[in-house]
């Protein structure tokens, strides 16, 4: 690992909710869980070396954030076909170029930027 490690912190209403989505829907995978009292509080997915926390325990920052997903040109291209077979809304967007756009079930966004868009 180099020195410095970041993961995005995307606040939900129902961690439970939030992970079956990520999980069923966007094909993350279930790194970590911490629960109190038989409730889920947080939970880490992971895809491709990509991780996201979702918490529910700050339930006056939800559906505030966001996180930009960098992508190979062949994983950019599977990727409207392959969310939107499992039903997932895919959007087209733009940040100064163009972008795919997932909301979660609470309002946080995924922004896919096309390859070799970024920054132009």
């Amino acid at each position: 690992m180099s020195a410095w490690y970041t993961r995005p912190v995307f606040f939900v209403a129902d961690t439970d909710r939030a992970l079956a989505f990520y999980v069923d829907q966007l094909g993350f995978a279930e790194s970590w869980r911490h629960a109190d009292a038989g409730k889920l509080l947080v939970a880490q997915v992971e895809r491709e070396g990509s991780e996201i926390i979702l918490s529910s325990q700050w339930p006056d920052k939800v559906g505030r954030s966001m996180v930009f997903v960098s992508l190979s040109d062949a994983a950019f291209s599977a990727l409207r076909p392959e969310l939107e077979a499992k039903g997932v809304r895919v959007k087209d967007g733009w940040w100064g170029y163009a972008c795919l756009v997932i909301d979660d079930p609470d309002g946080n966004q995924l922004f896919f930027p096309q390859p070799g868009r970024e920054g132009a």
